[in-house]
């Protein structure tokens, strides 16, 4: 992110996902399955580009992926990014500003301030 861009001026993690509030007013809930699902780690990123797999009649789901989507934590990285650790195991994404920014643009847009 550049000195120009928007910073997070708060990041708080709830039950149901990340809320961040940037400088430019903009305020986004990003729920913890959106995250998991939009993890930029390489293994996630392959597997996002794979054509998907035949439906199974009777699909197996070990316990972890039965439970909702929830972090375990949240782990800065630097002053650029955060690690989330998931409940299903997976800990390897790191989720920069920008990516976080990018999502939160997605989910929709309040509280932004008018330019002046």
């Amino acid at each position: 992110m550049s000195a120009d861009s928007p910073w997070p001026d708060k990041i708080s993690a709830t039950p149901a996902g990340l809320t961040l509030v940037w400088s430019d007013g903009l305020e986004a809930s990003l729920a913890w399955g959106r995250l998991r699902d939009r993890c930029p780690c390489a293994t996630c990123k392959v597997k996002r580009e794979q054509p998907p797999a035949a439906a199974s009649l009777f699909p197996v789901l070990t316990l972890e992926e039965a439970q909702p989507v929830k972090a375990l934590r949240l782990v800065p990285v630097g002053n650029y990014a955060y690690g989330i650790h998931f409940n299903d195991g997976h800990a390897t994404g790191i989720f920069s500003l920008k990516l976080l920014r990018e999502l939160s643009e997605e989910v929709g847009v309040t509280g932004v301030k008018e330019a002046t």
